[in-house]
């Protein structure tokens, strides 16, 4: 798969066999300079308050006539499935609605998933809900098209058959699933999350109507939040980033830095949690393209290892890595800063600005009750070795800015217990 990266394009080779997984490479023809370009993944977008609706319309333009609705109990509970299988209804469709589904989605609910849309005789593949619930649409859709079990695709662009259309609708402001070209699933054998990653699940309409978001716990909210800053940061230092990712990735640094802390207080202010759905939605346009790094790749073990809400990692590992990624180089931590809204200016010393930023990310986290160290969240300090291992195979890893060694993961992992 070809990224682009600062100054060439970047290979991104997937060896299962490799101990680090997926590695950067820079292409052949060394004897001369590739020019720049960069590629843009993107879905039909329809994005504002009452925007639900307009799912139904985009399933039929599809193709729908049994819709396969993807939710949890969670959100089932707070009745956005219920209005739009009304919409799905009332635009003369027969859609099949599945709630199985758990935070941080398992491989076997996976395979249950598919199993019923195949016995269902499904077409088209809805997901309202958070990311757990969208990577789990997007699961199902994968195993509905090409098979095998979803350990077999972990990696990158091992997705050989087009996947049923899917048209996403996200409840919660951070992940960015609704527009990313990332599933991540949790391997219950092996206790970790598997990252599947590839153009053909980036949905065909995503549906961002802010009013979902009001019915998400402070918890939830405070945690998603978190997620989409750290999409931002890692999107816009990371090996692959470029113009098209950089403007959304800093808009989406300055918006959730901006109104994060209002909706953790006034959750039904229209204004702040527009905000934050574009954020959410901007910082996933942002990473889906530009990849992201070190603080993703060591989440998704601590999230597989004690099933817990992936943001809520983010918020406690960024501001490490952000001070490790920027001992090499620190330039970009200015415009991160600035987007921050805090005293930076250009031509200032770089660790400056990663030291504002990291300080700021933690200030931010303290503010919406996100723990100060991995050990109040149940890691301890016999779990790092095998964490770190496991981060070394993550994708997300390839694209963090700084390489890193297994000592230097496990130092990270032990600075933030």
């Amino acid at each position: 798969m070809v990224l682009t990266g600062p100054d060439t394009l970047l290979v991104l080779d997937d060896d299962p066999d490799s101990p680090g997984g997926a590695t950067v490479r820079a292409p052949e023809c060394p004897e001369a300079a590739t020019p720049r370009l960069s590629k843009f993944h993107a879905p039909e977008i329809v994005f504002g308050v009452e925007s639900l609706p307009e799912a139904a319309h985009a399933a039929c333009r599809l193709g729908a006539h049994r819709p396969f609705v993807v939710t949890d109990p969670g959100v089932t509970e707070a009745g956005w499935p219920a209005e739009l299988l009304r919409h799905l209804r009332a635009a003369g469709l027969s859609p099949q609605l599945w709630n199985e589904i758990t935070a941080n989605p398992k491989d076997h609910e996976i395979q249950a998933g598919f199993e019923r849309y195949e016995s269902s005789g499904c077409d088209v593949v809805v997901g309202i809900g958070g990311g757990s619930v969208i990577d789990a649409a997007k699961g199902v859709a994968l195993l509905a098209a090409n098979g095998g079990t979803i350990g077999d695709y972990e990696g990158i662009d091992r997705i050989e058959n087009p996947i049923p259309p899917l048209v996403m609708i996200p409840s919660t402001s951070g992940t960015g699933a609704d527009v990313s070209q990332f599933c991540i699933i949790t391997d219950t054998e092996r206790l970790t999350k598997i990252t599947i990653m590839g153009r053909a699940l980036v949905p065909d309409v995503s549906v961002v109507d802010p009013r979902l978001l009001v019915t998400m716990p402070d918890w939830l909210n405070a945690a998603t939040g978190l997620d989409a800053l750290t999409h931002g940061i890692e999107a816009y230092v990371s090996l692959a980033h470029g113009p098209l990712t950089d403007t959304h990735a800093l808009h989406a640094v300055a918006l959730v830095h901006s109104h994060l802390p209002t909706t953790m207080i006034r959750r039904r202010d229209e204004g702040p949690r527009t905000a934050m759905a574009q954020a959410a939605l901007e910082a996933g346009l942002a990473f889906t393209n530009a990849i992201l790094g070190a603080t993703h790749a060591m989440s998704h073990q601590v999230g597989g290892l004690l099933d817990l809400p992936h943001g809520l990692i983010n918020g406690i590992l960024l501001p490490h890595v952000i001070r490790f990624n920027g001992v090499d180089d620190s330039t970009r931590f200015v415009p991160i800063a600035q987007a921050m809204g805090l005293p930076a200016r250009v031509g200032m010393p770089g660790d400056e600005a990663v030291d504002m930023v990291a300080t700021e990310v933690r200030k931010l986290a303290d503010e919406v009750g996100v723990p100060t160290g991995l050990g109040a969240i149940g890691v301890r300090e016999a779990d790092v070795p095998r964490l770190a291992r496991l981060t070394l195979g993550d994708a997300c890893l390839a694209t963090n800015p700084r390489s890193a060694s297994v000592g230097q993961i496990e130092g990270l992992f032990r600075e933030a217990l």
